[in-house]
């Protein structure tokens, strides 16, 4: 089996297109004082009423002993905080606060508009294709949570 030529091959690809994507986003995210890290962490929780650790490095592709660090800034910061389940207590759930609910009111309309610009770098039947064929990669792979 050939190899695809190395500027052609799909990891070369992905970073580049993460190159062209990832920066008007982390415009938005350094705006609002955030790392991508913790977009990823309050964007699931946006999402989703509570999350344990465990289900969000999931959901986040964050490895939990780095998650934990990113949770205690946001927790720092007002954005979200822990608290340990009732029916197992081992498990500690992260929920949004008030004011991370707020931030969201504030960050979606910018981050809703630069997914409009980037959807019309391509045509729609294009756009459709790369995240159903990406999706179908990563979940060959088990990497992505099927829905």
């Amino acid at each position: 089996m050939a190899i695809d030529q190395f500027t052609r091959s799909l990891p070369m690809m992905l970073y580049r297109t993460l190159d062209a994507v990832m920066p008007r986003f982390r415009k938005i995210f350094n705006d609002f004082g955030l790392t991508e890290q913790q977009w990823r962490v309050l964007r699931v929780l946006w999402e989703t009423d509570d999350v344990t650790i465990k289900d969000l490095a999931d959901f986040t592709l964050i490895a939990a002993p780095s998650l934990v660090g990113i949770v205690d800034r946001l927790e720092r910061d007002g954005l979200v905080t822990r608290q340990r389940s009732t029916t197992d207590r081992r498990k500690v759930n992260v929920l949004v606060t008030t004011a991370g609910s707020e931030l969201e009111d504030r960050i979606m309309p910018r981050v809703a508009s630069a997914y409009v610009e980037l959807k019309q770098s391509v045509d729609a039947d294009t756009w459709s294709q790369v995240l159903v064929g990406l999706q179908r990669i990563a979940v060959q792979r088990g990497v992505e949570r099927s829905e």
